[in-house]
């Protein structure tokens, strides 16, 4: 008597991007590095260093080489397993900016200018709207499209860009057949988008590092000088409010992210006590974290040429499938084949 086995499904894809631009913040941690470490577990994830995307805000070149590998190394030091995964750089796998061109003519204008991202940026960098600036949510889509991605973990000021890939693949689809897969964004139930200490109105941000922003880079010391001024308020009451205690809800969900637990977990957890308790436990869970990351992130720096080794072995698995999508989409088209 024979048995037969299920097959196993396969694991959904996934692709996530960071521009090599800036320090990370510690809110890049909470809300991407260290949420990605999981995916390689559950999904066939892709991790991509968006150079390209960097260069739509001048970029002085020694800082771009150094930031691009600094983001790869980010990744790792978090946790992240090269071998379970595909870690690249965008501007090593040529396919994202040839579909990129491509998917600019399905991608109206109308669609473009009511991005609020190109709307912040273009507010912050006057002097230098590029049509780059303005048409990068296409490129952004061909990051996606190219490996069939299923899920893209982002922050919640991300969907909107998510939504036009989404209507984009749509377009190409009902004009030359099912091509794309359409992607759905995920944003992690903790740290979605951790706020500036400061101002927690808007999110920690590390193009825009100030007085509220935790840099990866800082030491503990300085991390926890931050957390003792963030910015409350005058109720007295810890609970997760971000509506009426936007101050006390980033510092809940600060420490959820960084204890996986819910913000909701931990504000229970500190009922009753006074705002000083809670940004003490907060800068020693900051300081738990940052300690071991950063000797890690200072080791793998050290060694530019296996951060070129793991770079160059996930450029080459990404090309293997972008290449597959690209000449889908080519052929469809009518493009004479080379």
């Amino acid at each position: 008597m024979s048995t037969s086995t299920k097959p196993i499904a396969p694991k959904p894809i996934s692709f996530s991007g960071i521009q090599s631009s800036g320090i990370p913040s510690l809110g890049n941690y909470i809300g991407a590095f260290k949420p990605f470490t999981a995916y390689p577990q559950t999904h066939k994830a892709y991790f991509c260093v968006v150079d390209h995307h960097a260069i739509t805000v001048r970029q002085n070149p020694a800082d771009l080489n150094e930031n691009t590998y600094a983001i790869a190394a980010w990744f790792l030091a978090s946790g992240l397993n090269p071998h379970a995964c595909t870690l690249f750089i965008q501007s090593h796998v040529t396919q994202h900016t040839e579909l990129g061109w491509i998917l600019n003519t399905f991608t109206q204008m109308g669609e473009l200018e009511r991005m609020t991202q190109y709307k912040d940026k273009a507010s912050r960098h006057s002097q230098n709207i590029n049509a780059g600036l303005f048409t990068y949510p296409a490129l952004m889509a061909a990051d996606i499209l190219l490996y069939n991605t299923q899920e893209v973990p982002v922050g919640d000021d991300q969907i909107q860009h998510i939504e036009l890939c989404r209507d984009v693949a749509t377009r190409f689809n009902n004009i030359y057949g099912d091509t794309f897969v359409l992607p759905k964004g995920v944003i992690p139930k903790a740290g979605a988008r951790v706020k500036d200490l400061q101002d927690p109105t808007r999110k920690m941000s590390k193009s825009q590092p100030g007085p509220g922003t935790i840099l990866l880079t800082e030491s503990p010391a300085e991390a926890a000088k931050k957390i003792k001024r963030a910015q409350t308020d005058s109720l007295g009451e810890i609970r997760y409010d971000p509506a009426n205690q936007p101050g006390i809800a980033n510092l809940l969900e600060i420490m959820g992210g960084l204890t996986n637990r819910s913000p909701h977990t931990v504000a229970e957890e500190f009922a009753g006590q006074q705002y000083g308790s809670l940004k003490g436990a907060v800068a020693e869970a900051v300081a738990f974290t940052m300690e071991p990351l950063q000797a890690e992130y200072t080791r793998l720096m050290a060694d530019k040429a296996e951060l070129q080794r793991i770079l160059a072995r996930g450029a080459e698995d990404a090309r293997s499938v972008a290449a597959q999508t690209l000449r889908k989409v080519k052929e469809k088209m009518g493009y004479v084949a080379e």
